[in-house]
């Protein structure tokens, strides 16, 4: 069965690892160093620079269709034989709606809410980008629901810096 990783920046390395993965998606500003794991081929490394914000503001990329565009097209084409690792700077926003976005995309017979529900199950922290989630819903033709899903399952717990890697399954 295939699964999506996911993790903080400061956890990327020992996760690769850890899990075996073959593919990994960052997103994060567009600044933020980001070493590639050793293991991970160059192209199959997406890097989306997008900042962890809803609206515009002045210094930031807003999360936009291209992002979601590039996701799809990179996750698509992952062969599922290998973990996937997902990560942004602290494995709660960015990287938790591409997780949830992927999973959608990828098993668009599984409901938007049994979905929400692992992904909370499997991270009481996870806090998905709102704005990716409502890009990807029109996208992906889920009328509402992607969102609706994520609101249900509201913010996650606080967190004092950053998430701890966890793993959701594809159906």
């Amino acid at each position: 069965m295939p699964t999506l990783h996911v993790c903080p920046l400061s956890r990327l390395h020992e996760t690769v690892e850890a899990v075996g993965a073959s593919h990994v998606v960052t997103l994060i500003n567009v600044a933020t160093p980001v070493e590639r794991p050793a293991a991970i081929d160059p192209e199959r490394h997406l890097f989306i620079g997008v900042s962890d914000i809803v609206e515009a503001r002045d210094g930031h990329v807003v999360p936009a269709r291209e992002h979601v565009e590039r996701l799809l097209a990179f996750v698509r084409d992952w062969p599922r034989e290998k973990p996937l690792v997902i990560h942004c700077w602290a494995g709660v926003s960015r990287s938790t709606a591409a997780a949830f976005i992927t999973a959608c995309a990828l098993d668009p017979e599984r409901s938007e809410e049994e979905i929400a529900d692992a992904l909370r199950a499997a991270s009481p922290m996870a806090t998905p980008n709102a704005r990716l989630v409502a890009v990807a819903d029109e996208m992906l033709g889920r009328e509402g629901r992607m969102v609706a899903a994520i609101a249900r399952i509201g913010r996650g717990a606080d967190v004092a810096f950053e998430n701890e890697p966890f793993e959701l399954r594809l159906g």
